[in-house]
């Protein structure tokens, strides 16, 4: 279906977690919702692909979770970190959803099952479109200009726009450098990420290993793979001349459990890499008529926090507030309503979290330090449940 000459009440662009999401949120109360994705489906993605038990929640919300679980996870029980010394601290699952575990699964599959869902309920979706431009009308984002695979241009005009392309931002970029804010700081890590096979990984773990430079992690996924997913200091990338083979041997595996799990493991996949430049908030609405959600609005420590799960709740958030402002009279809605009330649920609900998982990522960055904290944890269970839930409490929304 073409979007040429098509006016809708909200554009969506990116189709990970909380932009396939909020589009299912969205458009199940009979919203018209476009979804804009620059690749096709399925794809690969960055990411430990650790799906926490609230998530599942989540997605009995949308009505995908059969179909999530049948797609050939593999249920964890717990997550266990791991100093270099080989000392560990364990985190059960049921910690933060009773009698109910993680997920490992493929961002490809999960991903891919959220974007036909929304497809299902109404959901208009472009894959292979690209954004241009924002269409601005006032300096009000009104829309964006796109083009599709054919090359074609074409607007898609909206009441309301949301940038749910990760950490990229590709919206609220263009809205940072129009307003000579957009120079981009240099990136102190890049992450890595693959799919291996014979790594020693128990079935029902995720493990977490703290290393010089960085952090990283392993669990199993669909097909008898494990994803490998791990966070280096830029400087150490570029003395290994950015080879993610070396740095998995010669850095992660400097951690004595990573090194039992993953040496001799082969990659069968092809490695992605990514800078990440900063941690923690970026701006929940860079111009009138754009929220942004996911990783564009917050880029959680993948150490303790869990990203999907930000995805997800903060597409909750955002529904919830747009439901409640499009339940008004057409003459009476308010977008400074929506992005008053957005900043409001969202800082309660993950600001705190933000605050201590960015904490506990210095401490593992400092290797001493970390496995002084993961000593003293593994001695004190009470008070390793209270900082556990602490990074991963539950954002209240009705949508």
């Amino acid at each position: 279906m073409s979007a040429v000459h098509k006016k809708y009440d909200v554009v969506i662009v990116g189709a990970g977690p909380a932009g396939s999401s909020a589009a299912i949120r969205l458009a199940r109360i009979g919203l018209k919702v476009l979804l804009v994705e620059q690749k096709t489906f399925r794809r690969s993605k960055l990411c430990g692909e650790f799906i926490s038990p609230e998530c599942l929640i989540h997605f009995a919300e949308l009505n995908v979770l059969n179909k999530i679980t049948a797609a050939g996870g593999v249920a964890l029980e717990r997550t266990i970190f791991y100093a270099r010394n080989g000392r560990s601290v364990t985190i059960p699952s049921e910690w933060f959803q009773t009698d109910s575990c993680a997920l490992g699964l493929s961002r490809a599959e999960m991903d891919q099952q959220l974007m036909i869902k929304a497809s299902q309920v109404g959901v208009e979706v472009l894959e292979e479109t690209q954004v241009t431009n924002l269409l601005l009308d006032n300096e009000k984002v009104c829309g964006v200009r796109l083009r599709d695979k054919g090359r074609t241009m074409f607007d898609a005009k909206s009441a309301l726009t949301i940038d749910a392309t990760g950490r990229t931002r590709i919206l609220a970029r263009q809205i940072e450098k129009a307003n000579e804010h957009g120079s981009r700081h240099r990136a102190d890590f890049v992450a890595f990420k693959t799919h291996l096979e014979g790594a020693r990984v128990p079935d029902g773990d995720c493990e977490i290993y703290a290393y010089r430079g960085g952090y990283g992690g392993s669990t199993r996924v669909e097909n008898g793979l494990h994803n490998v997913c791990f966070i280096v200091s830029s400087k150490i990338v570029k003395k290994l001349n950015g080879d993610a083979n070396r740095l998995l041997k010669e850095i992660v595996c400097e951690n004595r459990r990573a090194f039992h799990s993953l040496n001799g493991a082969r990659v069968v996949e092809d490695w992605l890499a990514v800078p990440i430049e900063s941690y923690g908030r970026a701006e929940l609405s860079p111009a009138k008529g754009l929220l942004t959600i996911g990783d564009a609005a917050a880029f959680i420590d993948p150490f303790t926090g869990s990203g999907i799960l930000l995805a997800l709740e903060s597409a909750k958030i955002a529904a919830t507030v747009i439901i409640d402002e499009f339940a008004q009279p057409e003459s009476n809605r308010a977008f400074e309503t929506i992005a008053r009330e957005y900043r409001k649920q969202y800082a309660t609900a993950f600001d705190p979290r933000l605050r201590i998982s960015s904490l506990v990522r210095h401490a593992a960055f400092v290797p001493f330090l970390a496995e002084t904290v993961i000593r003293f944890l593994s001695l004190n269970e009470s008070l390793t449940r209270h900082l556990a839930r602490a990074t991963r409490q539950v954002a209240k929304a009705r949508a």
